[in-house]
């Protein structure tokens, strides 16, 4: 039985603090599925098309990887996809808390599911989606902070 895990979130846009998960996240299981995240609530910057294909480009030929859009509950679209872990990424304590809390929520509501907690490497502790979408609002270069292969301007809107 494959070890799979879902790594959901709303990737507005993708960070290489996320790339760097997903790529660590290969040595523990045998596929992750990507899930983008559709919360109507969220002024996104990106479409939730023009997400899925930053993130495909980033693992282009990497057949270990899928990318979905999905929405509602986190655990039910594992049980749909057949994942068993949900891969998250923790940055600060205040991170910690939130992803605790998510966590032990989502093990209620499915116990047979387990969520997995990495650290960020220490170099990406500081770049976070929400920063990043404001230093692209304002005009400057987020070519630091997004997968190399990832062109910011090609996916703004004029």
């Amino acid at each position: 039985m494959d070890k799979v895990a879902l790594f959901p979130g709303s990737f507005d846009p993708f960070t290489v603090g996320h790339e760097s998960l997903v790529r660590r996240g290969l040595q523990l299981f045998d596929r992750i599925v990507i899930a983008v995240g559709e919360n109507a609530d969220k002024k996104n910057l990106f479409t939730i098309q023009m997400r899925m294909k930053m993130i495909s480009k980033v693992f282009e030929g990497e057949s270990r990887i899928e990318v979905t859009r999905y929405s509602g509950l986190t655990v039910e679209f594992c049980r749909s996809c057949g994942a068993r872990y949900i891969l998250r990424g923790l940055r600060t304590a205040v991170d910690f808390e939130y992803e605790r809390a998510m966590g032990h929520m989502n093990w209620k509501m499915a116990p047979e599911i387990d969520t997995v907690f990495l650290l960020t490497s220490t170099e990406h502790t500081p770049i976070n989606s929400t920063i990043v979408r404001d230093i692209i609002r304002n005009g400057g270069d987020v070519s630091m902070f997004v997968p190399a292969v990832i062109n910011i301007s090609d996916y703004l809107e004029n």
